[in-house]
């Protein structure tokens, strides 16, 4: 048996996987510890490399040794009871606390194995973060975190891969609690940190994108800082997150990019630049955005992309606002009155108010009516202020006009 194993390093199914001993391991483990393969990548192990190179499961599973390790394996290929007996009859000791905690993990035990301070550290870390789960899973946020937290400790020097992706989970949990704060920043610096040297480019990306997101949240209270630390984030992410390999994901982050500009507090200087900035990254992300398949991603986008456009500055102000007016048009084709009153209401206000720019006040009105009825039946009174005194100034606007 290795002293060491990749549990976690890698990821996918090979992040499971178990390496029989070969000659000379101890060198080579540092190394694969990291994230970097041998090369040569010894014939014992090439089944560990198809599998990190997404070859099928029956190749990869054709080349499994005929091993402890092997049955192993091919459990994780094979997740039947069968493969589950036969790789138990062959294990013991910390390889079967592992097998159990898989197992569990797989809805094929009732709760995960027990350990203690003498199991492997990268085995008892994975253990402890199947605790979490099982924590997370009875709504014990708290103690799941704690847990997932002292396993990446566990872990953190011999294998800092398996180590950031434990603390990737712990932020990912507490952003998704609503835990946003200098803090959770931190953990995602850390995180990166410690894949600083390794050769995993995407995992590096998602990790900086998700650092992105929380300055955006943290920013939300107007931090000029944390909009512009969260901009950065989103083009080191774009570096990876290339629109030919990764098109959801680029058009995501332009998505993030865009409110990032928009929400920026302006000055007499930037007010312009950071709007015409949020054009370009809407358009871009639009370009990328399936109406069908991303149907709410892409109305947010639209929507967003007709606002900016009503207030950009511009030698072709008109065919900005008649752009917006098809804009909001496309999005009414999906947002429907009856399932979001309110989203739809503010959609066609907002319609309404290019058009009152455009001083096309005969479409405008109707628009801008129904709008007003719609909020006043929600009991928006604020909403119902805003359209009343749009449509005073049109009146106001019309009587001139009559009167010239």
């Amino acid at each position: 048996m290795l002293k060491r194993q990749p549990i976690g390093v890698f990821p996918g199914t090979a992040g499971f996987f178990l390496l029989p001993p070969i000659k000379n391991a101890d060198t080579i483990m540092p190394s694969l510890l990291q994230g970097f393969i041998p090369e040569p990548c010894p014939k014992e192990w090439q089944f560990f490399l198809a599998a990190i190179q997404g070859e099928p499961v029956e190749r990869v599973d054709e080349l499994l040794p005929d091993t402890k390790e092997g049955h192993f394996n091919r459990f994780i290929l094979y997740p039947e009871k069968s493969h589950y007996e036969k790789a138990k009859s062959m294990l013991g000791g910390d390889l079967r606390l592992l097998l159990d905690a898989v197992a569990w993990r797989l809805n094929m035990k009732q709760e995960p194995p027990r350990y203690d301070e003498d199991t492997a550290d990268e085995i008892r870390a994975f253990i402890m973060a199947t605790h979490a789960y099982e924590a997370f899973q009875n709504n014990s946020w708290t103690k799941g975190i704690q847990l997932l937290e002292e396993a990446a400790q566990i872990v953190n020097e011999i294998s800092p891969i398996f180590s950031a992706r434990l603390l990737s989970e712990v932020a990912a949990t507490k952003q998704s609690l609503g835990m946003v704060d200098n803090q959770l920043v931190e953990l995602y610096k850390t995180a990166l940190s410690l894949i600083e040297r390794s050769p995993f480019d995407v995992m590096r990306a998602e990790l900086t994108f998700q650092m992105g997101t929380a300055y955006q949240e943290i920013a939300d209270s107007g931090n000029k800082t944390y909009y512009l630390e969260a901009i950065k984030c989103y083009n080191t992410a774009l570096k990876t997150y290339r629109k030919e390999t990764y098109p959801e994901n680029y058009a995501m982050i332009h998505m993030n990019l865009a409110l990032s500009y928009i929400a920026m507090p302006p000055n007499a200087h930037n007010y312009h630049l950071k709007n015409a900035m949020a054009i370009q990254s809407l358009r871009e992300a639009l370009r990328y955005l399936d109406k069908e398949n991303h149907t709410d991603l892409w109305c947010s986008a639209t929507i967003n992309l007709a606002n900016a456009l009503q207030y950009a500055k511009s030698s072709h102000i008109e065919d900005n606002l008649w752009e917006a007016v098809a804009l909001y048009e496309d999005v009414l084709k999906v947002r429907k009155k009856e399932t979001d009153p309110h989203g739809y209401a503010r959609l066609v206000a907002n319609q309404g108010t290019a058009l009152s720019h455009l001083g096309a006040f005969s479409s405008a009105v109707p628009k801008l009516t129904e709008a007003k009825q719609i909020f006043e039946e929600l009991g928006d009174r604020e909403s119902v202020k805003v359209v009343e005194d749009l449509l005073q100034e049109i009146k106001l606007k019309q009587e001139e006009l009559s009167k010239k």
